[in-house]
């Protein structure tokens, strides 16, 4: 059963009850805490960006391509469409030579509020490039044409770079292919279904790449989570929860729709998963928090950090503090 994580206050009020399900793996890939069921089932959504990364990462497309961190960095993320993001994005379409159109996703505005104004200010459309998983769908792509690999159906689950895409994923979590659950995600990518242990210790690997036996995909995971660490706004974008951990050396996340996030601390050999039961994500924040303070994290500056912003008040559209928002949950 899941368990109430979040509260919110209004005048003193009970508002809002958001229930969930957290998992903390050890580098064994056991449960050590856990908040609900560690093993309740999930849609991994964008938090599976970084592994889908690595079979193009593991095969030479920086190589190939003269990719930069950058360009490795946004093949992550859920970017927002600010500026950054799309120069990265641009550059990665003129390395391969990719056209915009080859992609799947559809045409989209910025997520970035600022961003997305400016744009239709100065007279902007709609992009592929804009949608904010188009880093993931143009390295997937590069990959494809390095093999020599058709671009047609390149999100097809059948395709043998998805089919790649997969049995990596399978080898991380440490879960059979067939125990996965697959749907089509929002950007018409396949999308896994699995338990929060098997997210949490793929996550776990990704910090510690010294547990993967076969030492191309290690060298490709470290790879692209230092990308991430040295570009964490790539990643996310600003005020993003992933982007601000991601700061962090020590600690590599990413969060996923409808509520779910993962991530994973280097020198504790820790891999975290959580769940919103109602998929809503504005509590990231503040789960993270807790996640960490009560595992004793070390680094202030990060605790501070996310602590700063993720207020508990809650403000009204001029500013006034309305109400609270309480981290009720406590690790098992």
């Amino acid at each position: 059963m899941d368990t109430t994580l979040i509260q919110e206050f209004r005048g003193g009020l009970l508002e809002c009850v958001h229930r969930g399900h957290i998992c903390v793996v050890d580098e064994h890939g056991q449960v050590v805490k856990y908040v609900g069921d560690p093993h309740y089932r999930a849609f991994t959504r964008s938090s599976a960006k970084p592994i889908q990364a690595i079979p193009g990462i593991r095969a030479g497309l920086i190589e190939e391509f003269g990719l930069t961190e950058e360009e490795v960095a946004v093949m992550t993320a859920s970017h927002r469409g600010e500026h950054i993001h799309v120069q990265a994005l641009e550059n990665l379409i003129k390395k391969t030579s990719l056209q915009e159109d080859n992609m799947v996703c559809a045409p989209s505005l910025p997520l970035n509020e600022e961003a997305a104004e400016c744009l239709l200010r100065e007279g902007g459309h709609r992009r592929r490039l804009y949608h904010n998983c188009a880093g993931k769908h143009l390295g997937v792509l590069a990959y494809c044409k390095m093999r020599s690999l058709p671009l047609e159906g390149y999100n097809d689950r059948q395709h043998p770079v998805q089919q790649e895409i997969a049995d990596t994923f399978a080898n991380l979590a440490n879960i059979p292919q067939e125990e996965i659950g697959r749907a089509i995600d929002g950007c018409g990518f396949p999308v896994f279904n699995l338990p929060l242990s098997a997210l949490a210790t793929a996550y776990m690997k990704l910090a510690c790449p010294d547990l993967i036996e076969d030492p191309a995909t290690a060298k490709a995971v470290s790879t692209i989570t230092s990308a991430m660490n040295h570009y964490p706004h790539l990643v996310g974008g600003s005020g993003k929860v992933d982007s601000i951990m991601l700061e962090d050396d020590n600690l590599i996340a990413k969060g996923g729709f409808k509520g779910v996030f993962a991530f994973s601390l280097r020198k504790e050999r820790l891999g975290v998963a959580f769940k919103v039961a109602d998929g809503s994500e504005e509590e990231w924040g503040l789960i993270a928090l807790g996640i960490l303070e009560q595992l004793g994290y070390s680094n202030q500056n990060t605790i501070q950090q996310l602590r700063d912003t993720f207020s508990t008040d809650i403000r009204n559209d001029e500013g006034w503090t309305v109400g609270n928002v309480e981290s009720v949950f406590t690790l098992e």
